[in-house]
């Protein structure tokens, strides 16, 4: 998926496979690793996905600094960074994790694609992400989002049969290993009435396959809140949050195309997982006038408020 800014996720991930965790910094200062539990006591943490980060060191042509990234996020009250799964070298999750933990973040959830729709080759992928997910869990991840990889055109019935017994199979997996799945989505996920959206739920079992909930995306799919939560809602191990005004991304997490408000007291009704990521992205008609780090201060601010976390 390519937004209009010209960086692709895929294109992203390449690079941030390029950045070597650095390494702590003694004396760094750090802030409590404790995090606000909400009225039914369920542990409330709020994070930042770095791909937004990316763009905004793109659109200003600097090279994306991490430890730069974590310190934002400390001094904004955030409590993780949500980075990339690295698949090829799992020790770099558990350095990264060390990363978050030297300026008192948390590891809490990475993100990965996965090529999960090929007969061949669906097993394998699951093998690799169960492999490196052992020195995730170790290292304190709670929640692997995994969003099946697009392939240019809808997946046939076939290839989707394929798919969802791959996400069963991870999904069980990771939850020996004390984590959870959280099947995340896209555009193309949402064709056709959000078929395979449906598809990927409709052919797995909660207790196995989770929901990582990009409430936008999944909006802009064609999905409302109401019908998306009451549907799936039992699944969500994961948030990610976003907002648009008149259909265009809105530079921080305010008010605009979705109502959070009546999201934040659905999920606080049915005492949903509070994991809450924030996602800032930019597209071609998102004005922009503040610094990454203010717009995410800012919308630390909007959580904190509508969501109580």
């Amino acid at each position: 998926m390519k937004t209009e800014s010209g960086l692709s996720r895929r294109t992203f991930v390449r690079q941030m496979g390029t950045i070597t965790a650095l390494a702590a910094i003694p004396g760094a200062a750090t802030v409590s690793l404790a995090a606000a539990s909400d009225q039914s006591g369920q542990k409330t943490l709020v994070g930042s996905n770095i791909y937004g980060w990316g763009q905004y060191a793109e659109r200003e042509k600097r090279k994306l600094d991490v430890e730069e990234v974590i310190s934002s996020l400390r001094d904004a009250g955030y409590n993780y960074l949500e980075s990339w799964m690295n698949l090829d070298q799992p020790d770099e999750n558990a350095r990264f994790a060390d990363q978050l933990k030297a300026k008192g973040l948390q590891p809490v959830s990475l993100y990965t694609g996965a090529r999960l729709h090929e007969a061949d080759k669906a097993s394998e992928a699951v093998a690799k992400i169960l492999a490196a997910a052992k020195s995730c869990q170790k290292a304190g991840f709670q929640v692997i989002s995994c969003n099946p990889d697009p392939i240019g055109r809808e997946k046939t019935d076939e290839e989707l049969k394929t798919q969802v017994s791959a996400l069963s199979e991870l999904g069980a997996g990771l939850v020996k290993l004390g984590m959870r799945i959280g099947v995340h989505h896209h555009m193309p996920e949402m064709a056709n009435h959000a078929r395979e959206f449906h598809y990927n739920f409709k052919h797995t079992k909660p207790e196995d396959v989770g929901f990582c909930y990009d409430v936008h995306w999944v909006w802009k799919g064609g999905v409302q809140p109401a019908d998306a939560l009451r549907e799936y809602g039992n699944r969500v191990v994961t948030w990610h949050l976003r907002q648009s005004r008149n259909g265009v991304w809105w530079e921080t997490l305010d008010t605009g195309d979705v109502d959070y408000v009546w999201v934040a007291q659905y999920a606080q009704e049915h005492q949903l997982p509070r994991r809450f990521t924030v996602e800032l992205a930019l597209e071609g008609g998102t004005k922009v006038t503040r610094t990454a780090a203010e717009n995410h201060r800012l919308s630390r601010e909007y959580v904190r408020k509508v969501f109580g976390a």
